[in-house]
């Protein structure tokens, strides 16, 4: 979820108005969203989100329309495999499961739940939805939900007494961070777990910086711009992001929490100040540290930070030179490039790198004569 759809899903559920969240609970094959991926239609026929466009979609918004009138949610399925999606152009070709929940007007159960979910997810405590997804249950209707947080609380009661031991069942069960359906005994229940949101750091406040500063906050990262010009580094250029710091690099670096959420863009004006950023980042804990430069100057920073004694497998996890090769020249087409490799590395993939790593069967000692790959 990013905020735009967050604040929308929010002021649904606190304000007298029905709507439609349509969710995809499963994928198969090649389908344009993954599970997890969210829709919201009001009543008024205003449409939130995406989960893929399409004939798909279209068909989805139909039924959705259909589940508002008649207040019953529902399970639907999307077939993209067969001969009409083919005809009507469709680009993918899998199967997607969607959940079309109702949310009623007014102060019920099923939006006090949502509203918790959405308050632990805007407080970073790794919130998990879980949603019941069976079919004429007796007790455990479809659509009944709970929450629970990272630092132990839940709100709702979906299993009753069995709740308990449903919790030990996730503890042990659910290793990974991607929403999708377990059966636990005789139900079915989907584990919906939030994309976790971006820290992005942009260290420069050059040209670079502005476009991808405001691109960045389009697929809703949060963006921190740090420079040591007040020319640059103001809230007059930088009005998307959501913080704008103008002080020396190294005092700025000192005061800001690093996690595996942080992506460190360094951008700066020149060959020291990367380096007085990237010794500070170098060893903290990001989920992807990236520096702009020239493959010689790349090769001539990390060489020196080896002889400084900074470990090899740390400099190797740096991306540099920055980005995916687009091609791109412009400060927009750089910041796509950056961006790029961001999203890449987000989403796990796969899409080669311009990343330049440090051959690590060459010892430390020999930093001038190491071979590099990439």
């Amino acid at each position: 979820m990013d905020t735009k759809f967050t604040k929308i899903l929010k002021h649904v559920c606190n304000e007298n108005i029905a709507a439609a969240l349509v969710t995809i609970i499963s994928a198969k094959g090649s389908t344009p969203r993954s599970p997890g991926a969210k829709m919201l239609i009001l009543n008024d026929e205003r449409i939130f989100g995406t989960i893929g466009g399409g004939c798909g979609e279209a068909y989805i918004i139909d039924e959705a329309k259909t589940a508002l009138m008649t207040l019953t949610p529902t399970l639907r399925t999307v077939d993209m495999t067969d001969d009409v999606a083919e005809g009507e152009g469709m680009v993918c070709g899998g199967i997607m499961e969607v959940f079309i929940d109702i949310l009623l007007p007014g102060k019920n159960d099923s939006n006090h739940i949502l509203l918790k979910y959405i308050d632990a997810y805007e407080k970073k405590q790794s919130p998990v939805l879980l949603v019941s997804v069976n079919e004429n249950h007796p007790t455990c209707p479809l659509g009944s939900k709970m929450v629970i947080t990272s630092n132990g609380e839940k709100f709702g009661n979906l299993l009753g007494d069995n709740d308990e031991e449903l919790l030990q069942f996730l503890e042990i069960n659910n290793n990974t961070k991607n929403s999708k359906i377990v059966s636990f005994g005789e139900h079915q229940l989907f584990i919906d777990q939030p994309d976790t949101t971006v820290n992005l750091l942009i260290l420069g406040a050059g040209h670079i910086a502005l476009p991808l500063s405001k691109m960045a906050k389009m697929i809703g990262h949060h963006v921190t711009v740090v420079d040591d010009r007040p020319q640059f580094a103001n809230r007059e250029r930088f009005q998307e992001a959501d913080e704008v710091i103008c002080n020396r690099f190294e005092d700025s670096l000192q005061e800001i929490e690093f996690t595996p959420n942080t992506y460190v863009v360094i951008i700066t004006r020149g060959h020291r100040f990367d380096k007085i950023c990237l010794r500070e980042v170098i060893q903290q804990p990001t989920g992807y540290t990236g520096m702009i430069g020239s493959r010689r100057r790349v090769r001539a920073l990390k060489e020196e930070l080896v002889d400084e004694g900074f470990p090899l497998d740390h400099l190797n996890k740096v991306y540099s030179p920055i980005g995916l090769d687009i091609g791109s020249e412009t400060p927009e087409e750089i910041a796509i490039s950056i961006l790029a490799e961001l999203i890449k590395v987000h989403r796990e993939g796969k899409v080669p790198s311009l990343k330049l790593t440090i051959d690590e069967r060459h010892e430390p000692r020999k930093a001038k004569e190491l071979l590099y790959t990439k």
